[in-house]
Order: C-alpha cells, then sequence, then structure tokens
C-alpha cells in the first residue's frame, strides 16, 4: 500500500509540475530568437512581408526575429520545416494563400498537413487580382469583355505562370462566373506569362497589380476589373468584379503568419496582437500599399474562418476544373 501511495504521490505531484511549467513558459516567452521562414526566394512578396514584419516584431517582443528563405515546390519545403518544428512559438510560417488553400487540392502527397498542422496567427496583407487585356482587345469594360468572349469561344486566351497557379484559378474561377470559355496558356514563370499578353500572343490574363500597373501606364495593357471586394488606390477608376455585374469572381492573393500545431493560445495571442499592431504602423502600411498589397491584422479566429472559407472555395474550383500537379 505504501508503495501504491508513493507512487500515486509522485504522478500527483508531476501532473502538478507540468501544469505550472506551461503557463510560465508563455509568460516569459520570449526568451531567445524567433525564427520566421519565408518559404519563397529573397526579394518576393513573402519575403519583403517577412522581413518588414519581423524587423518590428524584434522591436516589440525583445528579441531577434531572424527570416530565413526556404523556398521549392511551391511554398511546401518552408512549410514543412514550420510544420515539424516546436510548438513553442520559436519557429513562425509566413505562409502565402497557396500553401494553406490550394496545395493541399492540387499535391497529391504532402509532407504536412495544410488544415492540420498550423495554428492561424494573423492574416499579414492581402492583394486582390487584376483582369487585364492586351489594348488591341476592343472590349473596354467586363462586361463587353464577356460578350466578346461569348462571341469568339475558342479564340480567347488567357495566360498563367503554371498550372494550379493564383492566375489560372482565377481563370477557372471566372469562367464559371461570368459563364464564358476561354482558353489556358501556362507558363513557367509569370514574366513569360506577363510577355505574352504584352506582345498580343494572347488575349489577357489575371495578374498581381505589381506585375502589370507599368504595362498600363504605358498602354500596352488595359484593366478590365479587379477581382476584389474593393478598389486599389493604385487604380481607383477601375471597377471591382461585382461593380462590373460579375458576383463570386474575387481572387485574392494574401500572406499571412502561422505557427506549428498546438502552440500554446497565449503565446499565438501575443503574436497575433503584435503583427496587427506592427502591419499598421504608418511605414509598414505604406510599403505594403506600394506593393499592391493592403494591411489587415486580425485575430487567429478570424484568420482560420478565412483560410477555411478560401479553402473550400478554391478545392472546388480545383475538383470542377480537374486540376492536378505530379
Amino acid at each position: 500500500m505504501k508503495t501504491k501511495l508513493k507512487a500515486a504521490l509522485t504522478l500527483a505531484a508531476f501532473a502538478l509540475g507540468s501544469l505550472s511549467v506551461a503557463p510560465a513558459s508563455a509568460q516569459n516567452y520570449p526568451s531567445k530568437p524567433i525564427k520566421l521562414i519565408a518559404p519563397f526566394a529573397p526579394g518576393g512578396v513573402a519575403d519583403v512581408m517577412a522581413r518588414l514584419v519581423g524587423d518590428k516584431l524584434s522591436k516589440s517582443l525583445g528579441t531577434p526575429v531572424i527570416v530565413e528563405n526556404r523556398p521549392g515546390a511551391g511554398g511546401n519545403i518552408g512549410a514543412d520545416v514550420v510544420a515539424k518544428a516546436e510548438p513553442d512559438g520559436y519557429t513562425l510560417l509566413m505562409t502565402s494563400a497557396g500553401i494553406l488553400t490550394i496545395n493541399g487540392s492540387l499535391y497529391p502527397k504532402l509532407s504536412f498537413d495544410p488544415a492540420n498542422s498550423f495554428a492561424p496567427v494573423s492574416l499579414v496583407a492581402d492583394m486582390p487580382m487584376v483582369l487585364v487585356v492586351n489594348s488591341a482587345v476592343e472590349a473596354k469594360t467586363l462586361p463587353e469583355f464577356v460578350t466578346y468572349a461569348r462571341k469568339n469561344e475558342g479564340k480567347v486566351f488567357f495566360s498563367s505562370p503554371g498550372n494550379g497557379t493564383t492566375p489560372h484559378l482565377g481563370l477557372e474561377l471566372l469562367q464559371r462566373a461570368a459563364n464564358i470559355k476561354i482558353t489556358h496558356v501556362p507558363y513557367k514563370s509569370g514574366a513569360e506569362s506577363l510577355n505574352s499578353i504584352v506582345a498580343g500572343q494572347v488575349t489577357g490574363a489575371i495578374e498581381t497589380p505589381p506585375s502589370v500597373i507599368n504595362q498600363m501606364k504605358s498602354g500596352k495593357l488595359r484593366a478590365l476589373a479587379i477581382a476584389g471586394p474593393r478598389r486599389l488606390a493604385q487604380m481607383p477608376d477601375v471597377p471591382t468584379t461585382t461593380e462590373a455585374g460579375i458576383a463570386n469572381a474575387e481572387v485574392l492573393s494574401w500572406f499571412g503568419i502561422v505557427a506549428p500545431a498546438k502552440t500554446p493560445p497565449d503565446i499565438i495571442e501575443r503574436l497575433s496582437k503584435e503583427t496587427a499592431k506592427a502591419v499598421h504602423e504608418p511605414e509598414v502600411e505604406q510599403k505594403l500599399a506600394s506593393l499592391g498589397t493592403r494591411a489587415v491584422g486580425n485575430s487567429p479566429a478570424e484568420f482560420d474562418r478565412f483560410i477555411k472559407s478560401e479553402r473550400s472555395k478554391w478545392d472546388q474550383i480545383i475538383k470542377q476544373a480537374n486540376i492536378k500537379l505530379d
């Protein structure tokens, strides 16, 4: 009996000790440098955002936030690093929309589960895509383009940086929302895709604002609509797809911070508040706006709902279009 009682007391003491350690570790967070993984090459939007936000977090958290680039496989390599990291708040991911809402439906096998491997922290910024056409195309508005596409079925082509990319999926969404048919022409890069529109080899595309704005200013491309919930400050005269009469055609490119699943909720909450504060500092908002993005900064619960909604939308589009990647 003494042996059993001793064992029981030891177990109880261990349990109480465990309960007391967890909150203490969260209260003392952070006590060492934080690694923020940017899963794309240096110089890209995800990398720039990671460094902008990381610099502000370093100051507000009082510890270095080190940005580490882990590019490859559409962001999956960097995401895998974070998915397998200790859930202690010291390894974070600057994720893109594709990693959490698209790749799970595109790739037959992933080494992590986009739906369950991460804990949402905060949406950093979003960027609506822009529907553009070569300036020689006779359609001047989105309704005119819909009419044009129906009259010229089989002769309208949209480019993209490749199968399964956001521009490709945006095209599939547009076709269904507008009840039109457009031939998809995939290229190997965004530069090749854009050049094909400018050269008139294809009709148009659904592109990011930064990639097309200079070509619009030079008169080589024409923007027909913003595929987002609001107009862009850089293109105030371009209506949204909804304003132009096509509902349910929003295509957002976005970036946010996530941590490994099972990271303590109070650490997640602190990171979320500091991230929201960081993205709304005037210099950060200004820099994000120059990239064609809008600073957001929301709660973990809000970010989680947004991710699930986006995942459901793109999963349906990918299945309907039968898009698969090896």
